[in-house]
């Protein structure tokens, strides 16, 4: 009785194993995934293979100092490929409905991640914008109003920045797409502009020659444009002049050393010559003064 059922139970099992007929109800099945991985592989290769070398040469190109910049923009397009790859793969396989079905749960997501992450996408946004700036690159001296310094690398969230003291600063990319930023080392030279103060009984055309020749004897300070001092205003204790010469790429230039030795030439030339340099402020004092004696002491009493 027991071999007998056994045999029923072993028989029943070669009944239930699913055979050609059974796999066909599975087959739309199978011909959807198949859609979808060749959806999906297509834009992965068509993305990975022939626009991200195309994009990544690009981005080399314009910044060629920056790895970290060229790194980062491989990793966000390689995550939009992959995003697309999947899109395009549901579609072809037949899953659009699902995609519409699910759309507003989509759409509320994004806007939750798009409230929760506004700072971050500014940054990534303004970190595109700095990409595509020709005239910022990695090496520029760049001043905002926050500071100044030679940009080390530029990241789609945030730029370094390298300040004339060796300070490394952090700056996220929407300060500096937020607001006006000079390059005034751009074509290579910069012009110094410099004041100075001589009394008034001083010979103005003898004070000018003086500032101009210092200028024109400080190492560094270009022949071309020509150094040149002007007048620029009466002070109320002083002439104030303005001084104007260019020195070759202050970035490979110490800019505090050659102002420094002109002022030492400039002043050295006044002492010379026997001419003020900013001379003392001068003010008229008015008032009376009471002197009272007595036989024990002396009351000086002023106003």
């Amino acid at each position: 009785m027991r071999h007998h059922l056994g045999s029923l139970s072993r028989a029943g099992a070669a009944v239930v194993t699913p055979g050609p007929e059974a796999l066909a109800d599975y087959w739309p099945d199978v011909v959807r995934a198949a859609w979808f991985a060749a959806g999906l592989l297509v834009v992965l290769l068509l993305g990975l293979y022939v626009l991200e070398p195309i994009l990544a040469r690009a981005v080399r190109n314009r910044n060629r100092n920056n790895p970290t910049l060229q790194e980062a923009v491989s990793r966000y397009f390689q995550l939009v490929v992959l995003v697309v790859a999947v899109y395009v793969g549901a579609g072809v396989a037949g899953y659009s409905s699902f995609l519409t079905n699910s759309a507003l749960v989509v759409a509320a997501a994004t806007l939750a991640v798009g409230v929760a992450a506004q700072t971050v996408i500014g940054s990534l946004i303004s970190g595109l914008v700095l990409v595509a700036d020709p005239e910022f690159n990695v090496g520029d001296y760049v001043q905002w109003a926050d500071g100044e310094g030679t940009v080390r690398s530029i990241t789609l969230r945030v730029t370094r920045v390298q300040t004339p003291s060796g300070a490394l600063v952090t700056v996220p990319n929407t300060v500096l797409t937020g607001q006006s930023i000079t390059r005034p080392y751009r074509h290579g030279r910069y012009q110094v502009v410099e004041r100075v103060q001589f009394a008034y009984e001083d010979d103005v055309d003898e004070a000018l020659s003086h500032l101009t020749q210092a200028a024109a004897e400080t190492e560094h300070v270009l022949d071309a444009p020509d150094p040149n001092a002007y007048v620029e205003e009466l002070g109320s204790d002083a002439v104030v002049a303005r001084v104007h010469y260019w020195i070759d790429n202050p970035i490979r230039r110490d800019l505090l050393g050659v102002r420094s030795a002109y002022i030492q030439s400039a002043k050295a030339r006044f002492e010379a010559a026997g001419l003020t340099i900013s001379p003392a402020s001068k003010r008229d004092l008015e008032g009376r003064i009471d002197v009272e004696t007595t036989d024990a002491n002396v009351d000086v009493r002023g106003e």
